[in-house]
């Protein structure tokens, strides 16, 4: 390993270990057999070495979710990412804590949002969401990310794993229609289709203005 990569391999070995309190500069340093100095070099501060260990724990997580591809139903691959989501929190509950338990978004935590809102828009594009897509991207979000924070709080032998999958449905529930992608839905599913597949294919017969606005009636139309 060179310097960088023992730096954060050290840094990561004293989260797991201490959570993120135990992740000083001067702890990592000498954990890492470097000077502090080199520390500052390669990653600014401590918030830019945190960054990089946060990547370092969800790069499997970020490839799986990648090489989880898509499949005809997106709904379903809903279904997947969540427990993909859950599960990993549940494994590297340090990493996770580091990435979703304060308010500054990591880079790792920028990439997997924007994994999610893509499945979303998918549904939406085929007429299944009821609600518009960044609602319904926070809102899977923060369900999912309260299952795994309390599981996390509540220790293993107590912990009611079910409640992994009934979340999970009453989330799909609410967010989704129940028809098939070659049945009609209703006025305000399609609308919310067509503002995805405005954003995603512009027509080019409108002006940026008039695109503007059909995106703000297809809004109205989708509440």
């Amino acid at each position: 390993m060179d310097t960088r990569e023992r730096l954060v391999k050290a840094a990561a070995d004293l989260l797991i270990e201490g959570g993120k309190e135990a992740v000083s500069t001067r702890a990592v340093a000498s954990a890492a057999g470097v000077q502090a100095p080199t520390l500052y070099r390669l990653f600014g501060d401590k918030d830019g070495l945190l960054d990089a260990v946060a990547a370092y724990g969800f790069s499997d997580y970020l490839a799986t979710k990648h090489a989880m591809g898509a499949s005809d139903n997106p709904v379903d691959d809903l279904r997947r990412g969540w427990e993909l989501h859950i599960g990993f929190g549940l494994a590297r509950p340090a990493f996770y804590l580091l990435m979703y338990g304060e308010p500054r978004k990591r880079e790792a935590r920028m990439e997997a949002d924007a994994m999610l809102r893509e499945i979303i828009s998918r549904i939406a594009a085929v007429g299944r969401l009821k609600v518009p897509v960044e609602q319904a991207a926070q809102f899977v979000h923060a369900a999912g990310m309260g299952v795994v924070l309390s599981l996390i709080a509540t220790p293993e032998p107590e912990r009611d794993l079910e409640l992994i999958t009934f979340s999970r449905e009453q989330v799909i529930r609410a967010i989704t229609t129940d028809v098939s992608p070659d049945e009609p839905t209703d006025i305000p599913s399609r609308a919310i289709a067509l503002r995805v597949a405005l954003e995603e294919d512009p027509p080019l017969m409108l002006s940026p203005a008039e695109r503007a606005l059909l995106a703000e009636w297809l809004d109205r139309v989708a509440k």
